[in-house]
This record gives structure tokens, C-alpha cells and sequence, in this order.
């Protein structure tokens, strides 16, 4: 463990890529940082240690899922999410918020929050920036998101202007009840969340509001809905840089290899995504030279590994062909593997291109990179 409560220093910058790091009372976090997420107090297939092992610093947890299984109270009694689940380094938690959105037939929205149905058993929740603050802090996690809502890009201006102008207004309200939060605010940071899907004057109003309320980081929320990669990356040509330069900038929900090298080209220090836990369980695994179908009958007999240039245990252990083989027995074994090689896949790119950035030669990396990436 470090003494500070929360520490970011960039140390090297190239172009608007930026590595630095983050240091907590339980560790470290390097960036560009990926955090495998843990739903459930669980990154699937995987054990603590494990994840550990590939790299991580930092993981997230799921505000939304928690609270209703199995109860934020019920874990704080247990000790908190990190005794609870063995996890012994930051755990990260977002607010709920966009999970409430994903359940928009078993909701109902008003300025003091959102009231909805469990996905789980029908029972009804009220969850406002006050009770997700609460939950988050019974929890015991290191960063907590402001509560928010989390509109889809393609609707109306006006609807995603109020929807975001009720955020701003959710995140002052996120902001006071985590400074009442005692004990759990002087050793935690708490992050705000810039919307305003792809309009680059509501990002600017957005980020105007955070700003003023002050935050530890920030995060670039609404991205990664359904609007595609270059309409993502149009709207980080801009998003990023309209928050503070000394904070670090997370982007949420993303995402595929190659959307985490062009937002850290644009200026992004963290991530999160499901994607190689839930590609993992699929037979998907990624390389340095793209995707590859474990699934697909060539793999058959291909005794080579998985990637021959990733260093984790799985590439140096198996084969393609027995990878394959579990794949297609339905073997949890097959899901373990290739999920622990997609997570340490995913540092590998992190430690690469904190490499990159602080040798003045990240330009140079994304060019190599995607080159090869998308050689098939």
C-alpha cells in the first residue's frame, strides 16, 4: 500500500498520447491503464490472483449488479469488496447509471433519480447520486463514478442536451454526498462523467460543469453505444481535451484492441471493457496479428500457440489444436484459458504503448500496430 489517497503524474507525452500514474493507498495503476472488469465481484473465469498476474492494476466493479446480488450491506458486513472477493489492489465501481439505462422498459426516470424493476426478480429500487454514492462507499471502492444517465447517441438534440444538463446537476449531487462519505471520501477519489453523446458544444458544457464542481478524474461517458468506431474517435478529437490536462481522462465501456490504440492517440489514460472475458468464454481469442475463431475446424490440428509473440502462461503452454479441442467440447477449461490470455493480451498492448509514448515513438507504434493487426 502507498499513503496517498490519489496521485496522478504524467510522466511522458507524445503528441496527445500520455503514459503517467496513478498512485492509491492500495497500489499503483500505471497508464494507459485497462481494468478487466468484475461484474459481480468476479472477473468471469478467472481467479483474483490470476488476473493479477497478467498485469492488472486495477479492476472494476458493477454498482447496478452488486447492490442487487448480493447487497451492498451484505458485503460491507463481509469486510468490502476487496476481502470480500480477494482482490487486494484498487477496484474501481461505476455509478449504475448505465445499466439503468440498458433497462428502459423497467424503469422510470425523475430529476431525484431513477426507481426501477431487478432484471433478477422484479423487485423495485430507487437508485438516485445520493444511494449510488452510499452503495459505493458500503462497497469500499478506491475510484467512484458520479451517478449518471447515459442516453443513446442517436437521439434528439434536445433530449441528449437535458440529459445531460440533468447529469451535471446528478454529479453536484454525486459530489456532496461523497464528501460526507467520512472515513471512505479521505481515502477514495471520486471521477465525473462528460456526456453529451457526439455534439461538441454540449461536451464543452459538459466539461464546463465538471470542472467547476472539481474531481479527481474524469471520465468520457456515452461513447461506445452503438454509434460505431469512427464516430467515436470523431468525438475524442475533441471530448478529451476539453477536460483538465492534470486529471486523469477515462473513457468507459471500450473496447476492442484497436479502439484503445486510437484513444490513447487521442489522449486517453484508462479503460474498461467486457470484451476479452466475454470473447474468452467464445473461443475468441486476440493477437497481435487480429482476432482468431478458436472455433474455426483450421485450428484442428495447429500445434502452434495461440500467439507466438504473447508471453503469457497460456501461449506458452498450449496449443491452438487443444484450445480448439476444448472450445469445441464445451470444456470450462477452454474458457479459463483463453479469457487469462485475452486479459494479459490486453497489458501486454498497455505496457507497449507505455513503451511507446515514453520513447517519442508512439506515432510509430499505432502505424506497426495496426498494420499487423489488420494484415488478414
Amino acid at each position: 500500500m502507498t499513503s496517498s489517497r490519489f496521485d496522478f503524474r504524467v510522466d511522458a507525452v507524445d503528441g496527445k498520447a500520455r503514459t503517467g500514474r496513478i498512485a492509491m493507498r492500495r497500489g499503483e495503476i500505471r497508464t494507459p491503464a485497462f481494468m478487466p472488469v468484475g461484474t459481480a465481484a468476479t472477473v468471469k473465469a478467472m481467479k483474483p490472483e490470476t488476473v493479477q498476474a497478467t498485469g492488472a492494476d486495477i479492476i472494476l466493479g458493477n454498482t447496478y449488479h452488486l447492490m442487487l446480488r448480493p447487497g451492498a450491506e451484505r458485503v460491507a458486513r463481509l469486510g468490502g469488496l476487496h476481502a470480500f472477493m480477494n482482490w487486494p489492489r484498487p477496484i474501481l465501481t461505476d455509478s449504475g447509471g448505465y445499466q439503468v439505462m440498458s433497462l428502459s422498459d423497467l424503469r422510470k426516470l425523475t430529476e431525484q433519480g431513477v426507481e426501477f424493476r431487478s432484471h433478477i426478480d422484479g423487485s423495485k429500487h430507487m437508485l438516485t447520486p445520493e444511494r449510488s454514492m452510499e452503495i459505493q462507499r458500503l462497497l469500499g471502492s478506491d475510484i467512484v463514478m458520479a451517478f449518471d444517465e447515459c442516453p443513446r447517441a442517436d437521439r434528439p438534440r434536445d433530449e441528449i442536451a437535458a440529459s445531460m444538463e440533468l447529469s451535471m446537476r446528478w454529479a453536484r449531487r454525486s459530489r456532496e454526498a461523497f464528501d460526507a462519505g467520512g472515513a471512505h471520501a479521505e481515502g477514495a477519489a471520486l471521477f465525473g462523467i462528460q456526456q453529451g453523446a457526439l455534439d461538441e458544444e454540449l461536451r464543452r458544457q459538459s466539461a464546463e460543469a465538471l470542472t467547476e464542481i472539481g474531481f479527481d478524474g474524469y471520465a468520457v461517458g456515452g461513447l461506445a453505444v452503438g454509434e460505431g468506431q469512427e464516430a467515436m474517435f470523431a468525438t475524442l478529437d475533441f471530448a478529451p481535451g476539453m477536460l483538465p490536462e492534470d486529471k486523469p481522462r477515462y473513457l468507459m465501456g471500450v473496447g476492442k484492441p484497436d479502439d484503445l490504440v486510437g484513444a490513447v492517440e487521442r489522449g486517453i489514460d484508462m479503460f474498461d471493457c467486457v470484451l476479452p472475458t466475454r470473447s474468452g468464454r467464445n473461443g475468441q481469442a486476440f493477437t497481435w496479428t487480429g482476432p482468431l475463431n478458436l472455433r474455426n475446424a483450421r485450428h484442428a490440428e495447429d500445434m502452434d500457440p495461440l500467439d507466438p509473440r504473447c508471453t503469457c502462461s497460456v501461449c506458452g503452454t498450449y496449443s491452438r489444436a487443444y484450445l480448439h479441442h476444448l472450445q469445441k467440447a464445451g470444456e470450462i477449461l477452454g474458457a479459463m484459458l483463453v479469457t487469462e490470455h485475452n486479459l494479459a493480451f490486453y497489458q501486454q498492448l498497455m505496457q507497449a504503448m507505455h513503451g511507446a509514448i515514453a520513447e517519442g515513438r508512439f506515432a510509430a507504434f499505432a502505424a506497426e500496430f495496426r498494420r499487423d493487426y489488420f494484415a488478414d
